[in-house]
């Protein structure tokens, strides 16, 4: 019988471990450690750090599992909730499953929880999160009660309750500004038939003059008419040309709003764009499709160039696609949205790009400082 023939148990141990034929299974949540099956028995006999942890819990059993157990999984699972997804709705599961790929979680057998839709509930009885039950499972989306993301909520609010009351206010100056120009168009029109009226008046009184000295005081008269009449239409001529200017001026604002405008969507048919996910593997990262049907303005159906795959995905999966100069673009945000052009030049500074518009009213029109993201190249 060799020397090799007589191991101590912690090199069996260890030689069992370099086999791969034991895994560490157990899990002390009193000491929070990891044992092997072997080893978990002889951990709770006989370790003192063990004996000391219960008997500190043995004081206060309740605060210690409250503590240790559900208050350290619910937050633990909040905070993953709340870093990793937001105010996002997502699925359970993949929140879970994602919680428990952390070599030190807490499993919720420790907890009082005995399922993961009992937790759900739970979660929404309290009013941490807002939960609903599909036929794929139950869904949750975090309630974000911190007090700045509160604050910052309260001053959107507020500034789009400014803007539309500002964008109403525009709107009833420019229908009033409308309803007067055509008021004095009315009034001019008025005028004109009277000037025409006097000059015709006018024009029988000069044929008649050998009539006498009264004819003579009704052509002087009808001629002061006359120069009354054009001096008051010359003066609602100006009026009306002030009036026109402002509406003008209000147009051209409004214009201006309009091609300032923004949205949260890009999507468009028929524009390429790349894949910036890693979720779907190396063989669609960074690869380029053509988007040939959008869904919900927020979903594209998307054609792979090289393989000609249809994929669906979200449009934070996508980037736009910038092409070289003097290839046609789409524009995808802002006033000029829809509308097709030729990309002139880009600025890697600023990270945009000068275009010319070629469809439209705004057809012709060079246009600078377009973003990146704003447009894309046409397929």
């Amino acid at each position: 019988m060799g020397k090799s023939d007589f191991l101590t148990p912690k090199a069996i141990a260890n030689r069992i471990k370099s086999k791969g034929l034991q895994k560490l299974r157990w899990y002390c949540q009193m000491c929070q450690k990891q044992c092997r099956d072997e080893n978990f028995k002889d951990h709770c006999i006989g370790t003192e750090s063990h004996q000391r942890q219960l008997l500190l819990a043995s004081e206060n059993p309740q605060q210690f599992m409250d503590l240790f157990f559900q208050m350290e999984f619910r937050n633990d699972f909040l905070e993953l909730l709340r870093r990793r997804f937001g105010t996002k709705r997502v699925h359970n599961n993949i929140v879970y499953n994602e919680y428990i790929s952390h070599r030190e979680h807490i499993h919720m057998n420790a907890t009082q929880w005995e399922t993961l839709t009992d937790f759900t509930k739970w979660l929404g009885r309290e009013g941490l999160c807002k939960v609903d039950e599909t036929p794929k499972g139950w869904y949750i989306q975090y309630i974000d009660r911190d007090p700045e993301t509160i604050r910052r909520q309260l001053e959107l609010e507020k500034k789009k309750k400014q803007d539309l009351d500002d964008e109403e206010k525009t709107a009833k100056f420019i229908e009033e500004q409308v309803r007067r120009g055509l008021e004095g168009k009315e009034q001019v029109v008025t005028f004109n038939l009277s000037k025409g009226a006097c000059s015709s008046s006018g024009a029988t009184s000069s044929k008649s003059s050998t009539l006498g000295p009264s004819a003579l005081k009704t052509i002087g008269s009808s001629a002061s008419v006359k120069r009354k009449e054009s001096t008051q239409s010359s003066a609602q001529s100006k009026e009306k040309k002030k009036k026109k200017s402002a509406l003008d001026e209000i147009m051209e604002i409004e214009e201006e709003k309009k091609r300032t405008a923004r949205t949260d969507y890009w999507l468009q048919p028929e524009i390429i764009v790349k894949i910036i996910t890693k979720k779907l593997g190396e063989k669609y990262h960074k690869k380029k499709g053509i988007v040939k049907e959008v869904i919900d303005k927020y979903t594209a159906v998307v054609k792979m160039i090289d393989s000609g795959d249809k994929l669906k995905l979200d449009q934070t999966h996508l980037e736009t696609v910038i092409p070289a100069p003097g290839k046609r673009i789409l524009v995808l945000n802002g006033g000029y949205r829809g509308n097709e052009g030729t990309l002139e030049s880009i600025n890697e500074k600023t990270f945009s790009a000068t275009i010319v518009i070629e469809t439209g009213p705004l057809k012709g029109r060079r246009v600078e400082g377009i973003q990146y993201e704003d447009f894309s190249k046409l397929a």
